[in-house]
């Protein structure tokens, strides 16, 4: 049988070979679970010109891979100890990363051109990792080796971002993160939602949030972005009859479902969800669980022999059943791909399944459709709001408070992530939404920058500007609670705008400004509105005094208020946004 691609997957192979006509740097192609990455690296290794290497972690995908490229006719080896065979004699070799590595001696003849590593989010950062063994030993052969990887899910909680640019074919580029990666750039992704929208993948049901159903919402995650296990089993202990309601809805919901996989929060958790279904058409697999045992449980469910399937955190990306149409997710998610990979599980096609429905029983506040951020929630309220640059015209994904008619209340993007390139080079856009300004010469850095990047000077630790001005009798700081902005009339006639800042306590600051003329909406601009705009991108003139009272909503208020001691008042002399130091914030319980 001959595959013929899909538009969709002949556009992926396009950007990849335009990409590699181009440049060596590592690159990565981004496809949702059941979008057919096999098809692509099949085309990719008839097309390929030299040798072709694609590496895969498990047996079962080199055996997928390989059976996809002969479905064209062709012929190629397979090296893997868990299939029993280790043979490289075809252009075109499908092996697992553990057996490649271990016998880089059967490599050493030949040059491979091109190296595909599929689920290629594996790959870490470490030199001496199986994967970097097998990069290095090739590059031996080849210098300008081409390295592909493919994946479903390009952001790890551990890691974050696994490519630094993204750079489709025709699209304006972007940055995903300032470190670098071993993989430079995305060069193709489709969106999960252009799946289900096209019929590639089963629409998902989400049910609504059952009246039962935990609170995860005051654990914190690690650096990390994970849960700590012990923390999560205090936290459920003694919810047991939360999970036997649970698990009663679970029942109930997949009653004429086919295959049901709920995931756990942690070993103990899941015993305790086990032990509630049905023993003999139920499965249990934890990090524990050997190979063996884990190899039968699985088979047994895809053979529909067991309906339920329990597991903690090892089948959330390469695990396939199309049958499943259920899937019951009963722990916290500190990631939108986290979530995504764990819905994915049920969305492949499969005869007779019209749907997939999805029981969110931890209070995950994500989005399926949602694009990933790439940094941890600053709270629940947020979600991924879209804001464009006013220099470059890219639409930026930051976290963001929206009102109910969808309008942006609060964003916490610091800088624009468009990228344009110059000669192969990157050149980010400048604009920073939020920023540190120098004392020297009013350059904008980053709010966590040290040293101010236009003149080099040394900037001012706030902590230092804070305490400073706490050991002065003529200095004044209020931790700011809120802000108030009202119109007042004066002596002289017209009006201005009074700006007051209070504290917990009811303590006071107050500045004023005037909007008469251009200059003086200017001062109002400087001194005020490009640091407390919540939306800095979006145009907004102060016309008047009134128009900034209307439009209160669109300025944030600052952590902290510092004053001197005038005769008859005091006058501010700095506001400090986007703190993050020793001294407490107002509202804060740290």
């Amino acid at each position: 049988m001959v595959y013929s691609l899909r538009p969709y997957q002949q556009q992926a192979v396009s950007s990849v070979i335009h990409h590699f006509r181009n440049s060596c740097a590592p690159a990565v192609v981004v496809l949702p679970t059941g979008a057919g990455k096999s098809l692509v690296i099949s085309e990719l290794a008839r097309l390929a010109r030299g040798r072709v290497l694609a590496l895969a972690h498990v047996k079962e995908l080199v055996a997928q891979n390989h059976a996809k490229y002969e479905s064209y006719g062709l012929k190629a080896s397979i090296f893997s100890a868990g299939l029993g065979k280790k043979n490289t004699t075809e252009q075109v070799v499908f092996g697992s990363v553990q057996s490649v590595s271990r016998n880089l001696p059967s490599f050493s003849h030949g040059q491979f051109t091109l190296l595909v590593i599929d689920e290629c989010h594996r790959v870490s950062l470490e030199e001496k990792s199986s994967y970097h063994k097998v990069i290095g030993h090739l590059k031996t052969q080849n210098a300008n080796l081409k390295v592909l990887g493919l994946t479903a899910t390009p952001y790890r909680l551990d890691l974050g971002w696994i490519y630094q640019y993204h750079a489709e074919p025709g699209k304006k580029a972007f940055v995903r993160t300032e470190e670098p990666r071993f993989f430079e750039q995305c060069i193709f992704e489709l969106p999960l939602s252009y799946m289900i929208q096209s019929g590639f993948l089963t629409p998902p049901k989400l049910i609504d949030a059952p009246t039962t159903f935990y609170d995860f919402s005051q654990l914190k995650t690690d650096r990390l972005g994970h849960f700590n296990e012990n923390a999560m089993n205090t936290l459920l202990q003694g919810q047991g009859r939360a999970t036997a309601a649970i698990i009663r809805t679970v029942i109930e919901q997949a009653a004429e479902k086919q295959g049901v996989m709920i995931f756990a929060a942690t070993v103990e958790h899941a015993h305790e969800i086990a032990s509630y279904l049905p023993g003999e058409s139920t499965g249990l697999i934890t990090g524990s669980t050997s190979i063996h045992q884990r190899n039968s449980i699985i088979n047994a469910f895809k053979s529909k022999k067991l309906k339920y399937l329990v597991n903690v955190s090892v089948l959330t990306t390469g695990f396939d059943a199309p049958h499943v149409d259920v899937i019951a997710i009963l722990r916290p998610t500190a990631s939108v791909s986290l979530y995504q990979q764990i819905v994915g599980r049920g969305l492949r096609l499969s005869p007779g399944k019209k749907d997939c429905l999805v029981l969110e029983f931890a209070g995950n506040l994500y989005d399926l459709f949602s694009p990933e951020v790439g940094s941890p929630k600053p709270n629940n309220d947020t979600t991924p709001v879209t804001i464009t640059c006013p220099v470059c015209n890219f639409d930026n994904t930051f976290w963001g408070i929206v009102d109910d008619q969808g309008y942006v209340l609060e964003h916490y993007g610091r800088r624009c992530q468009g990228v344009d390139w110059f000669e192969g080079s990157a050149e980010r856009c400048s604009f920073r939404f939020r920023f540190k300004e120098c004392d020297a010469c009013n350059g904008e850095n980053d709010i966590a920058a040290r040293r101010c990047i236009d003149c080099g000077k040394t900037l001012v630790d706030p902590d230092k500007k804070l305490r400073d001005a706490l050991n002065l009798r003529s200095a004044m700081v209020i931790r700011c609670a809120g802000m108030v902005m009202t119109e007042e009339g004066t002596t002289a006639g017209g009006s201005r705008l009074k700006v007051t800042y209070h504290d917990e306590d009811g303590a006071e600051l107050n500045e004023f400004f005037r909007l008469d003329t251009p200059s003086q909406q200017g001062a109002f601009y400087h001194y005020f509105g490009k640091q407390a705009l919540i939306n800095r991108g979006q145009a907004f003139r102060a016309l008047s005094v009134s128009h900034i009272v209307r439009n209160a909503s669109k300025f944030r208020k600052p952590d902290f208020v510092i004053a001197d001691r005038k005769k008859h008042y005091w006058q501010i002399r700095e506001k400090l946004y986007d703190y993050d130091g020793a001294y407490k914030k107002a509202n804060s319980t740290k």
